[in-house]
C-alpha cells in the first residue's frame, strides 16, 4: 500500500533555549479579560469559561508577514499570553495544572471579526472567523524554568509603535491553572498542545502594512507584519 501524498510535516515552535517545540492542538480561552467581554457586549460576572479550536499549522512565528485574509473587511488583533503543554493529564486539578506546563510565550489570535460576528450572532460556530491560516503567530516559548509561572505582569499590544492594549496578567478571570483545569475537563492535554489565554480590551482593526507587536513582561515580543490580501 502507498500513501496517496506526503504526510504533513508537523508545525514546530522555537524555544529560547534552542528547542524546537511540536506543536499539537491549539485552545483559545475566550473573554477571558473582564474589560474585553464587555467590550464583546458580554457581561463577564456571569459566564463560566469557554473556548475554541484553531489548527496547529495557524502558529507561524514572530517576524512572519501575515497575509491578510480573504473574505472579511475587519481583520483584528488579539494579545494573547501563552501556555505551552509538556505533561499529559485529564481531569487536571488546578492545584496539579502548573506541573503539566512546559512554558509560556507571546502570541495574537488574529481575527476575522466581521465573521465572527456573524456566526456568534447567527448561533453557529466560529471556526470561519478565528481558525484562519496564519492567525496564531507565537513568539518564542520560555521554559518555566527559566522564567517561572506567571502570574502578573504587563500584557501590551502596539501598532506601529502606538499602544492598543495595556493590562495585566492578574485581570485574567480564569488564571492558568483554571484555564489548564477546565480544558483537561473535555480533553486530554498532550505534550505539544497551546492555549491561548484570553486578550485584554483594546482589540481593532489592522490594515495592509501594519506592525503589530505583542509584549509580555519576562517574555520576547511577538511581532508580525500585515501582509496584502492573500488572494491579491
Amino acid at each position: 500500500m502507498t500513501t496517496l501524498f506526503p504526510p504533513q510535516v508537523p508545525t514546530l515552535a522555537a524555544t529560547s533555549d534552542g528547542h524546537e517545540f511540536p506543536v499539537r492542538r491549539v485552545f483559545c480561552i475566550g473573554r477571558n479579560y473582564a474589560a474585553h467581554a464587555r467590550e464583546m457586549g458580554r457581561d463577564p460576572d456571569r459566564e463560566a469559561p469557554f473556548f475554541f479550536t484553531k489548527w496547529a499549522e495557524t502558529v507561524v512565528p514572530s517576524g512572519t508577514t501575515v497575509a491578510y485574509p480573504s473574505e472579511t473587511t475587519n481583520f483584528h488583533y488579539e494579545a494573547e499570553l501563552v501556555v505551552a503543554m509538556g505533561k499529559a493529564g485529564r481531569s487536571i486539578a488546578a492545584t496539579d495544572a502548573l506541573n503539566h506546563v512546559y512554558g509560556y510565550a507571546t502570541g495574537l489570535d488574529m481575527t476575522r471579526r466581521d465573521l465572527q460576528f456573524e456566526a456568534r450572532d447567527k448561533g453557529r460556530p466560529w471556526d470561519a472567523g478565528k481558525n484562519v491560516e496564519q492567525s496564531s503567530p507565537l513568539g518564542l516559548i520560555h521554559p518555566a524554568p527559566e522564567v517561572g509561572h506567571l502570574e502578573s505582569g504587563s500584557i501590551k499590544l502596539t501598532v506601529n509603535g502606538a499602544v492598543k492594549q495595556d493590562a495585566d496578567l492578574n485581570e485574567l478571570i480564569w488564571d492558568v491553572p483554571d484555564v489548564i483545569a477546565y480544558v483537561s475537563r473535555f480533553y486530554r492535554l498532550e505534550p505539544g498542545d497551546l492555549i491561548y489565554t484570553g486578550t485584554p480590551a483594546g482589540v481593532g482593526a489592522v490594515v495592509a502594512g501594519d506592525v503589530v507587536t505583542v509584549s509580555i513582561a519576562g517574555l520576547s515580543d511577538c511581532t508580525i507584519t500585515v501582509g496584502v490580501p492573500a488572494n491579491a
